[in-house]
């Protein structure tokens, strides 16, 4: 979210909106939006039904799910189902006729596209 918010007056000057699916329930969002002072559209997919269209879903084990407790991290409790599935990083930019002019997907969730690579395929497909 962090380095979505250093590019986001960049993106919006190429004419890009910004928005972010979360897996948490749409109550939860605000706190996170005001925790890290988002100002991009952040949307709740807490049933992962975008999530797994996209094929952007993986499914934490339960001992994943326990081990995330003691980092004061409930999945049932932020996204208010029991599925405990979570999506892999992922960005999309789409054009203007719905058409995906880039994406990045990794399904090691630890590894984040960094900013400057979204920022120069903004600039690229700038107007498509």
């Amino acid at each position: 979210m962090g380095q979505l918010q250093e590019i986001e007056p960049q993106l919006l000057e190429l004419g890009y909106q910004i928005i972010a699916v979360s897996p948490d329930k749409p109550e939860k969002l605000p706190p996170t939006e005001e925790r890290n002072s988002v100002k991009y559209t952040l949307v709740s997919d807490s049933q992962a039904e975008a999530i797994q269209a996209f094929g952007l879903a993986f499914r934490v084990d339960d001992s994943m799910v326990e081990r995330l407790k003691g980092y004061n991290i409930d999945l049932e409790e932020h996204s208010g189902a029991k599925h405990h599935i979570l999506p892999v990083p992922a960005v999309f930019l789409v054009g203007k006729e719905g058409k995906v002019l880039f994406h990045y997907v990794n399904p090691d969730y630890r590894v984040r596209l960094h900013s400057d690579i979204i920022l120069a395929a903004a600039k690229a497909h700038a107007g498509d």
